[in-house]
């Protein structure tokens, strides 16, 4: 779990970029977009080739962000990062 916390750590949100919406360390890539291209069978390495400033870790942390919310985990797990 504590893998799992480092990886959120990664999560941020604020208010005035997508509306708040979970973005990767503070950059203007959200965690839908991720997930999302995920969901249409975007490899990882596609992924990390389409946004160079992107690392493996964000990705895993996108996918550490989804298990939480859909896993229930409590609002502390859960709960990003404002910067």
């Amino acid at each position: 779990m504590t893998q799992h916390r480092s990886l959120l750590e990664r999560i941020t949100a604020r208010p005035e970029v997508f509306g708040g919406k979970p973005i990767i360390r503070d950059m203007r890539i959200s965690v839908e977009t991720v997930l999302s291209l995920l969901a249409q069978g975007v490899s990882h390495e596609e992924l990390l080739d389409d946004y160079p400033d992107l690392e493996r870790e964000d990705i895993l942390a996108c996918t550490a962000y989804a298990h939480a919310v859909v896993a229930g985990d409590t609002l502390s797990a859960v709960k990003v990062a404002a910067s």
